[in-house]
């Protein structure tokens, strides 16, 4: 990916979500656009127009720290934005190499035997092992019951942004399926800022690209998300609506990916629909084995 398209691309939609009125500026009566000007922009940040302009065309390279948090606070970026921004100009310095996570590809990855044995000990909520393309690696019996309509379909190929723009079954499972796409989006867009070197993610968000119109409108949206906790509604083929909350943590043994964990309110009808969906899980005769890929 071009990290200089991106950048410039990244703070241009940044500045044009600002208004005067969020950055404490006049508004007046001859604005063409609704977002900041440069000039405005360089002023909250305490530079030139000169060289914020620089930086707004992708010239990232060579930026302090201390200027790309200026900007940042000017552009009022929240924490994931600082963080894209913060992973552009190590990209276009070139020192991205040393905190780039090492690339992984379902073709390659091999599960160790006592990650599975920790997903399959949590037997109250779905519980997954995922990379920053939204690839699922590895389940627990209860994740996979969960994600039902995801394993049946070979297309999907065990990922949620393909599965969520490409596969109709989506649009039932996900209630809110408009804010799932942008939340796909937003953590893929993350992904390519802290790797443009992963061809796994570029052959990815070209096939999304290209097949969906939903996906290529967000994608050029240039929002960036990082999925760590909050509440999602589904609904289940099997066991109806659900409303749970979920908390993604890394793993500190394995760079680049993460175990997402769902869980229901004590004493809720959701907890009663996954004691459900548990029971259902239990008589479907579905293999580990079968449904993480191996080295």
């Amino acid at each position: 990916m071009d990290h200089r398209a991106e950048a410039r691309e990244f703070l241009t939609s940044r500045r044009a979500k600002i208004t005067p009125e969020q950055a404490g500026l006049p508004t007046g009566s001859r604005r063409r656009v609704p977002g900041l000007r440069r000039s405005e922009v360089a002023a909250l940040a305490d530079m030139s127009v000169e060289y914020y302009a620089k930086l707004e065309r992708g010239s990232l390279a060579g930026a302090s720290p201390a200027v790309l948090e200026a900007v940042a606070r000017a552009l009022q970026l929240d924490d994931a934005e600082r963080a894209h921004l913060l992973h552009l100009a190590q990209a276009a310095d070139g020192s991205d190499a040393l905190t780039r996570p090492r690339r992984r590809t379902a073709r390659q990855w091999t599960l160790h035997r006592s990650l599975q044995w920790t997903l399959d000990a949590i037997t109250a909520g779905p519980a997954v092992v995922s990379n920053g393309r939204m690839d699922i690696l590895a389940a627990n019996p209860l994740a996979r019951a969960f994600y039902t309509d995801l394993f049946a379909n070979a297309d999907n190929q065990r990922n949620l942004a393909r599965f969520n723009f490409l596969d109709p079954a989506s649009r039932r499972f996900y209630p809110d399926w408009e804010l799932f796409g942008d939340m796909a989006v937003a953590i893929l867009r993350r992904e390519a800022g802290r790797d443009a070197h992963d061809k796994d993610l570029q052959d990815l968000v070209g096939e999304l690209s290209t097949r969906s119109e939903d996906f290529r409108t967000r994608w050029g949206a240039h929002d960036v998300r990082r999925h760590g906790t909050g509440t999602k509604r589904f609904r289940h083929p099997a066991v109806g609506d659900l409303t749970l909350a979920y908390e993604a943590l890394d793993l500190a043994a394995e760079p680049g990916l993460s175990m997402t964990i769902y869980t229901a309110e004590p004493g809720s009808s959701s907890e009663e629909g996954l004691r459900l969906l548990a029971s259902w899980a239990a008589t479907e005769d579905v293999s580990p084995a079968a449904e993480h890929p191996t080295g």
